[in-house]
């Protein structure tokens, strides 16, 4: 395990130690490099970007940014590969709108992958969604600390700092992950069309043993990426790791099914908030069934 003293690993792009003509270009301006729907950053506030794409955990570097993911499109042509037969005439389109049976909005997908024939007609579709991590802590700081002076602060010590941040991966698979699946994919399996998830490693590493089926009788492919440091280019590139296939039920049993402790110890904790009530406390708004008779 690497010990870091900071915690940025990219910051508009580029690796903080990276001091090139280009590198300082990115940042001056506030640039995203990876495909975002404009040339400049736009994470958390468009006028005063949050430029972290990657944060360092331990050996990993946890992408935090969705849009990192787009870089070269990797991911637009695993999600073709995994959608379409060879051969296929397809192209992508970003945050589609879906929507359930009663109009109501059921969120943005982050790419759609559509094949079209000759005439331009729509063929077949699949979904892609992008999961970034969230984070714990507080990375703006750091990085504003870094942003005010680039050229001497690349070998910064935040170690020891109140919030030092990190990913939080808990969050990311309850509050994002999981809704995901359950909403969306929820529509896109009704249709019988096919899902893709793209996250990093460490993210994937973190989440229940999912049950693999062939890529042929597969509902969902899980797009599992990391970040390769390129020494000569003092850059990090977007490589991916596995593609892990799976279908839809049991994937979304296993990511949103929590382990069960002993129900004995929860019995406990109700009784000792009872005693708690009983003997001095708030008392509870009590009311009986034969009451409501």
């Amino acid at each position: 395990m690497t010990a870091r003293i900071q915690p940025l690993a990219e910051v508009f792009g580029f690796p903080i130690g990276n001091l090139s003509e280009s590198a300082n270009r990115y940042r001056t301006k506030k640039l995203c490099p990876f495909n975002n729907k404009v040339p400049n950053c736009t994470k958390d506030k468009a006028n005063d970007p949050l430029g972290v794409c990657s944060v360092f955990e331990a050996d990993f570097t946890a992408i935090t940014c969705p849009i990192r993911f787009r870089e070269n499109w990797l991911i637009a042509d695993d999600g073709a590969d995994f959608f379409f037969p060879p051969g296929t005439s397809w192209t992508s389109l970003t945050e589609v709108r879906l929507k359930d049976k009663h109009g109501k909005s059921a969120g943005n997908i982050d790419l759609v992958l559509v094949s079209y024939d000759r005439q331009g007609k729509v063929t077949d579709f699949g979904s892609l969604e992008v999961q970034g991590v969230y984070i714990s802590g507080n990375v703006r700081n750091p990085f504003e600390y870094y942003m005010k002076d680039p050229a001497n602060r690349t070998n910064m010590n935040w170690k020891g700092k109140p919030n030092y941040p990190g990913p939080d991966y808990l969050s990311s698979s309850r509050k994002r992950l999981a809704p995901q699946l359950i909403f969306k994919g929820g529509i896109l399996n009704t249709w019988r069309k096919k899902s893709a998830v793209a996250l990093d490693l460490g993210f994937f590493n973190t989440l229940p043993k999912l049950k693999e089926v062939p890529k042929s009788k597969a509902e969902i492919a899980w797009f599992v990426y990391d970040l390769d440091y390129l020494k000569k280019e003092n850059r990090y590139c977007l490589a991916r790791r596995k593609i892990v296939y799976t279908g839809f039920n049991d994937a979304l049993n296993q990511i949103t099914r929590s382990d069960a402790g002993n129900v004995d110890d929860f019995i406990s904790l109700l009784q000792e908030k009872l005693d708690e009530k009983l003997n001095g406390g708030s008392p509870p708004i009590n009311q009986t069934i034969d009451a409501l008779l």
